[in-house]
């Protein structure tokens, strides 16, 4: 099963596992879950639906890190589950 993995555990980073699957599962894992999560899940279902991924399982352990962190986490994570063959 391909897999890919992009980011870190430090503060205001977040670290995106993205693997092959049969629909489209994302988990989010915060220490802002309770007040951002929803925006979270927005950014990730975004950026999936821009790079026409709707079969994959995201786990975000996000540790406050801004949309645009995410963003290039999730798609760097995506270009490295690609790249395996």
């Amino acid at each position: 099963m391909k897999r890919g993995i992009a980011g870190s555990l430090e503060s205001n980073d977040a670290l995106i596992t993205v693997k092959e699957s049969n629909s489209l599962k994302i988990t989010v894992k915060s220490i802002v879950y309770d007040y951002f999560h929803e925006q979270i899940e927005k950014v990730i279902k975004d950026t999936l639906a821009e790079l026409g991924k709707d079969n994959v399982e995201v786990v975000c352990e996000d540790k406050g890190a801004l949309d645009y962190t995410l963003r290039a986490r999730l798609i760097t994570a995506v270009e490295r589950m690609e790249a395996q063959r």
